[in-house]
């Protein structure tokens, strides 16, 4: 091996074409998923106060907001429901005339190249905020499966591209795939949420999906922040069931378990880019104290070279803009 001075390692930093040419890791536009909120009604575009730049949605506004995503090459949009009506056992969460249905037929109607992805879960739905059935107190594992199941045939009846399971319920994802393929939906894939993590990232979220627990918290069934080695048994466990996709949420706190898991499972693997960790960058751009393309595109950066394959991020249209711009 070469020393200095005959080794200079920053003769490929001189120049940017240099540092191009090079460069270990790069974010494309084709790396990106973008979060949509949809809510039942008509007319409705709604600012959230604690993500700056990001909307509710009614259907019929839809089109004009998926074009858009469209021009700017971003391949796949995730999509979270609000209903009017809430129950005990999140009722509107699979009904064929639901929210999110309504959502993916008004998107496939406008731009039907358009990867959509559903968030498969009962908190937006349910009138206390869990993710599932709530018996005696507690969530109720396995009372809540059919419903997920439920939920996601409803979603590809209604021409959803992938099912998306975030509730972190045991064996849900084998009652999805069984539930898809009964019907004749074999080639609809599931994006497991497999490491979902009991994240305090997670609150802007809550606030924009109405999904905050009305009791308790979520730590019986999301997982415990501290631990990586539980994340490749849940991991494993969803393969097994038949997950497609795999996930870890949050993104940026959890860069070390991105990593394990790359290195552990061949599987695409997707990382979510949360709401708390977007309110953060556009709180302190607001304040001028970052250079918020800069930080942004080094945030998706690292999630990258921990291993994601793919990104889903509030941050999409900004970076896609960005990334044009170049």
């Amino acid at each position: 091996m070469a020393a200095f001075p005959e080794l200079r390692l920053r003769r490929l930093r001189r120049t940017e074409p240099l540092r191009a040419l090079v460069q270990e890791n790069r974010v494309d536009i084709g790396d990106l998923v973008y979060p949509i909120f949809v809510v039942e009604g008509q007319g409705i575009k709604q600012e959230l106060s604690s993500m700056p730049g990001i909307f509710r949605f009614s259907p019929d506004q839809l089109p004009l907001e998926v074009e858009e995503i469209a021009r700017l090459k971003i391949p796949a949009v995730l999509l979270f429901g609000i209903p009017q009506h809430k129950d005990e056992v999140g009722s509107s969460a699979y009904h064929p005339q639901g929210v999110i249905p309504k959502a993916i037929r008004a998107i496939k109607k406008a731009v039907p190249e358009l990867l959509v992805i559903t968030d498969v879960c009962l908190c937006e739905y349910t009138s206390h905020g869990h993710c599932g059935v709530v018996v005696n107190g507690d969530v109720d594992n396995d009372q809540t499966l059919p419903l997920l199941a439920q939920t996601a045939l409803s979603h590809a009846e209604a021409g959803a591209d992938i099912v998306a399971p975030s509730d972190m319920m045991d064996g849900r994802v084998k009652a999805i795939r069984e539930s898809l393929d009964t019907n004749g939906f074999q080639n609809i894939p599931i994006l497991s949420y497999a490491a979902k993590y009991a994240s305090a990232f997670y609150g802007p979220f809550r606030e924009a999906a109405e999904s905050a627990p009305q009791f308790g918290d979520r730590l019986s069934y999301q997982m415990n922040p501290p631990n990586v080695r539980e994340a490749l048994r849940e991991v494993e466990e969803d393969i097994k069931e038949g997950a497609d996709i795999i996930m870890v949420k949050p993104a940026l706190a959890y860069l070390d378990v991105i990593r394990r898991v790359r290195d552990t499972f061949n599987h695409p693997l997707a990382a979510y880019n949360v709401s708390g960790e977007y309110a953060l960058v556009k709180a302190a751009m607001q304040m001028g104290w970052l250079d918020e393309p800069r930080v942004v595109m080094e945030i998706l950066t690292a999630i990258k070279r921990a291993g994601a394959d793919i990104i889903i991020t509030y941050h999409a249209k900004d970076v896609a803009r960005w990334l044009q711009s170049i």
